[in-house]
C-alpha cells in the first residue's frame, strides 16, 4: 500500500508534461482566431467583387449608350425602365462571371427616369460559407451592398437661325477678295450687289471673278452646322432647326422662313443651300429706297415665331436664337440711334433693346457678328458707317457696332468673326456652347 501512495505522490510532483498540455489547450483559441481571420479576409474579398459588380451595373445602366438612356428619350413621363433593370442585371452577372465561394440571395436593380435625370440603384445580399468560424457556431457570413448612379439626360433644343442676307452681306469676305472687287469695278466698290435692273451687276461680277462674299460663307457654314448637330445629338429628334432670313428681295422684304422648325437635319441642310443675297432694284430702290436691313421689324417678327421656352425635355424644348449679321441697321426708323442719312434713311448700329423682348422670355440669343469691314474707297461708307465702325483705338472690336451686337447676345454667347476667321468654326463653337450650357443649366 505504501508503494501505491509513493507512486501517486511522485506523479503529483512531476511537471515535465505541463508545457505540452498548456500548449494544446492554448492552441484551440489561437487556431480559432487565425481561422476566423482567414474566413473574414476571404469574405471581404468576395464583398469587394460584389460591390465592384453593382458599381459597374449602376454606372453602365445609365451610360449614354445604354438601353435605358435610349428608352428614356422616348418617354413622355417618369417611371421605372424595365430594359434598364435587365441591362443592370446583365452587367452585374457579367462582372461576377467565374466568381465562386458565395451564394447570391438577392439582386435588385431599379433604373428610373425622374424629370431629366436617369437614376440606377442596384443592391444585393449574399451569404459566404465559413470554414473555421463554423467551429464556434458561425456557419455563414451575410453580405449586403448597393450602388447608385445618376445621369442627366440630354436637353432637347430648338434652334432658330436668323441670317442677315441684306445687300451688305454681299461684301467680299476677305481683304484679298475686297481688293479683287475694288480693282475690278470703276467705282472701287467691294459690294457684290444683287441688282435685278442691271444685267452686269456686281453680284454676277463677283461670281465671274471667283470672289467669295460673306453670304457665300454663311451658306456653307449653315450647312456644316447641320452636320455638327447631327453628330452631336444623342436622340434622333433632340435638335430641331428653323432657318429665316430678311427676304428674297426688297420687293418682299421682311422675315422669311427658308425652313420651318423640324428635326430633319438633312432637310435643314438642303434648305440652307438656298441662302442667298437679297435682290434689289437699282439705286434708290422703288420698294425700299435702299433701306434693306429692317431690324425693327425682323426681330419682333422672329420673337412671334418662337414659342415659349421649356425645360429641355422632349415635349418642352429649350429655345435658342442664332442671329448672324454685320450689325448695321438700314431702315426708316423714327428712333434712329444716329443722325439720319438723306431720304429719312437710318443707318446705325443695331439697337440692343430689340433683343430684350426675346431674352426676357427665356430665349437664349447667340450672336455671331460678321465684322463690318472698313471700306475706305466707298464714299457712302466713309460718310455714314465709318464714324461708328471704329472705337477709340481704331476699328472693331471696340466699335459701336461690335459693342451693340455683344449687348444683344445672352451672356457668353457672342462671337465676332474677323476677316481671317471662319464663320463655320464660329457657328459650331456657338452651337457646342449652347449644348454645354443647356446641360449645365439642367
Amino acid at each position: 500500500m505504501r508503494r501505491l501512495f509513493n507512486a501517486l505522490a511522485s506523479f503529483r510532483r512531476n511537471a515535465s508534461g505541463n508545457v505540452a498540455m498548456t500548449f494544446a489547450i492554448v492552441c484551440v483559441p489561437v487556431i480559432a482566431a487565425v481561422g476566423c481571420g482567414v474566413d473574414y479576409s476571404r469574405t471581404n474579398q468576395i464583398r469587394a467583387k460584389l460591390q465592384a459588380a453593382v458599381d459597374a451595373a449602376s454606372v453602365g445602366a445609365v451610360s449614354r449608350t445604354s438601353p435605358a438612356f435610349i428608352a428614356a428619350g422616348a418617354m413622355t413621363g417618369d417611371g421605372v425602365i424595365s430594359v434598364g433593370n435587365d441591362d443592370a442585371r446583365s452587367i452585374f452577372n457579367g462582372n461576377m462571371s467565374g466568381a465562386n465561394g458565395y451564394t447570391l440571395d438577392r439582386l435588385t436593380p431599379e433604373v428610373k427616369k425622374t424629370g431629366a435625370v436617369l437614376t440606377a440603384t442596384v443592391s444585393f445580399s449574399a451569404t459566404v460559407p465559413t470554414t473555421f468560424m463554423s467551429i464556434v457556431g458561425y456557419k455563414t457570413m451575410s453580405l449586403q451592398g448597393s450602388s447608385t448612379a445618376k445621369a442627366s439626360m440630354p436637353k432637347y433644343i430648338d434652334f432658330y437661325l436668323l441670317l442677315d442676307n441684306s445687300p451688305s452681306m454681299g461684301v467680299a469676305a476677305t481683304p484679298a477678295d475686297v481688293t479683287k472687287m475694288v480693282n475690278a469695278t470703276s467705282d472701287k466698290c467691294a459690294f457684290a450687289c444683287h441688282d435685278y435692273n442691271d444685267a452686269n451687276n456686281y453680284y454676277n461680277l463677283a461670281k465671274t471673278l471667283g470672289v467669295t462674299t460673306r453670304i457665300d460663307v454663311l451658306r456653307s457654314a449653315t450647312q456644316q452646322l447641320m452636320d455638327t448637330a447631327a453628330r452631336t445629338q444623342t436622340y434622333s429628334n433632340q435638335f430641331r432647326m428653323a432657318i429665316y432670313d430678311f427676304g428674297a428681295s426688297s420687293k418682299t422684304i421682311g422675315l422669311r422662313a427658308l425652313f420651318s422648325l423640324s428635326s430633319s437635319l438633312t432637310s435643314a441642310k438642303s434648305a440652307a443651300g438656298n441662302i442667298d443675297l437679297m435682290g434689289v432694284y437699282g439705286n434708290n430702290d422703288s420698294f425700299t429706297a435702299d433701306k434693306d436691313t429692317p431690324y425693327t421689324t425682323v426681330l419682333p417678327a422672329i420673337n412671334n415665331e418662337i414659342a415659349t421656352p421649356g425645360d429641355g425635355t422632349s415635349g418642352s424644348p429649350l429655345k435658342y436664337l442664332f442671329f448672324v449679321s454685320d450689325g448695321v441697321a438700314d431702315e426708316s426708323n423714327a428712333a434712329c440711334l444716329k443722325p439720319k442719312a438723306s431720304g429719312n434713311r437710318c443707318q446705325s448700329p443695331i439697337n440692343p433693346a430689340l433683343c430684350t423682348a426675346l431674352k426676357s422670355r427665356g430665349i437664349k440669343i447667340a450672336v455671331l457678328y460678321t465684322t463690318y469691314l472698313q471700306l475706305p474707297t466707298n464714299s457712302w461708307y466713309m460718310s455714314w458707317i465709318d464714324p461708328f465702325n471704329k472705337g477709340p483705338f481704331g476699328p472693331s472690336p471696340n466699335s459701336e457696332i461690335a459693342q451693340n451686337m455683344q449687348a444683344c447676345a445672352s451672356d457668353g454667347f457672342y462671337f465676332e468673326v474677323s476677316p481671317t476667321q471662319g464663320i463655320s468654326d464660329a457657328m459650331n463653337a456657338l452651337f457646342n456652347k449652347a449644348v454645354a450650357d443647356a446641360r449645365i443649366a439642367g
